[in-house]
């Protein structure tokens, strides 16, 4: 890979718990497998003049959860870039707290089926003419374009790991084409609900309510249950209510109403947080009921006066620190 200017050959993953981020692309579009079977169909997607098609290699397409790794990648990424440092495609990352960040046993057997993850993501090839940043190109690329354990453990066991991006996924960092996740995005096991997730995150964001068909967010997905299968998956997602920051409802007309969850209306001068500060009022609080927390903290604003603030974050994270304390 040639350097080029303000860029290092490699960058090495030490950034503490940086905010995960997803980029966008995927999670417009069904890129990852929803099942944990080895999927070796080639796949075809078409969105509003964008095309994809998805090669598996004889391992079977890169599933969802093996996403984590390249969350994890574009989240050091961006922290860094956040913090004026150089980067690269090119990433050196210790294994462990790449499981440790995506909340995942550290046993033996999970460096190993790390390994098969890194291992799907490079055999998985992507042609596309998505566009990343400003460019649109119709290319092909794999989800990774390498991997190679640069330590190991006498026994075998990786500790030290590099790992090239693609091309297409570098520049959508750089381009900042990438959104915030909660945390609890990795406690969620099931592969469609991450993807539902990730959906309601892309599309509602910060509104209060997003609708789709049920069709379509089938096809969205990339399930491939029978809609009516699907539906009914989704309905006992609706039942469970395990999204982090989005409730699910139903609706006549066989829609999905997604409604981000909110205990109080926002009030003038106060907007809504966005994820990111959610996601820090979390890692402040672990195990607090964070919605609970915003509520108090709104209250007490209009108790004391409803004074003028410039960073309403920065305010309100100020305030839980002490109110964890206390």
């Amino acid at each position: 890979m040639a350097v080029t200017p303000g860029m290092r050959d490699f960058f090495v993953c030490d950034i503490f718990e940086p905010s995960p981020k997803g980029d966008l692309g995927s999670m417009e579009h069904p890129m990852f497998a929803l099942s944990t079977r080895p999927d070796r169909t080639i796949r075809q997607y078409q969105h509003k003049g964008t095309t994809i098609t998805v090669t598996p290699s004889v391992r079977g397409r890169a599933t969802i959860h093996d996403k984590d790794i390249l969350i994890y990648c574009i989240s050091q990424l961006m922290a860094a870039l956040n913090a004026g440092r150089e980067i690269s495609r090119r990433l050196t990352l210790t294994a462990h707290d790449l499981l440790v960040a995506t909340r995942r046993d550290t046993g033996g057997d999970s460096y190993a089926r790390l390994r098969e993850a890194f291992e799907r993501l490079a055999g998985t090839r992507i042609t596309t003419n998505l566009v990343t940043g400003a460019e649109e190109t119709t290319s092909g690329f794999g989800l990774i374009e390498s991997w190679e354990i640069v330590r190991k453990t006498r026994g075998g066991r990786m500790v030290s790991v590099s790992v090239t991006l693609s091309d297409w996924l570098y520049r959508a960092v750089q381009a900042k084409s990438v959104l915030t996740l909660s945390r609890d995005y990795f406690s969620l096991r099931k592969p469609l609900e991450r993807r539902v997730y990730e959906l309601a995150r892309k599309h509602c964001g910060q509104q209060r309510e997003w609708r789709i068909a049920v069709a379509t967010l089938h096809t969205k997905a990339g399930s491939d249950a029978p809609v009516r299968v699907f539906r009914a998956a989704i309905r006992r997602m609706i039942t469970a209510d395990v999204l982090p920051d989005y409730e699910l409802a139903e609706e006549e007309g066989d829609i999905i109403r997604v409604t981000r969850r909110r205990l109080i209306e926002d009030l003038p001068g106060l907007p809504p947080f966005d994820a990111e500060t959610l996601d820090a009022a979390r890692a402040l609080a672990p195990g607090w009921d964070i919605y609970a927390l915003e509520a108090e903290w709104r209250a007490f604003w209009v108790a004391s006066g409803r004074q003028r603030l410039r960073a309403p974050e920065r305010a309100f994270l100020g305030w839980l620190r002490g109110r964890v304390t206390r």
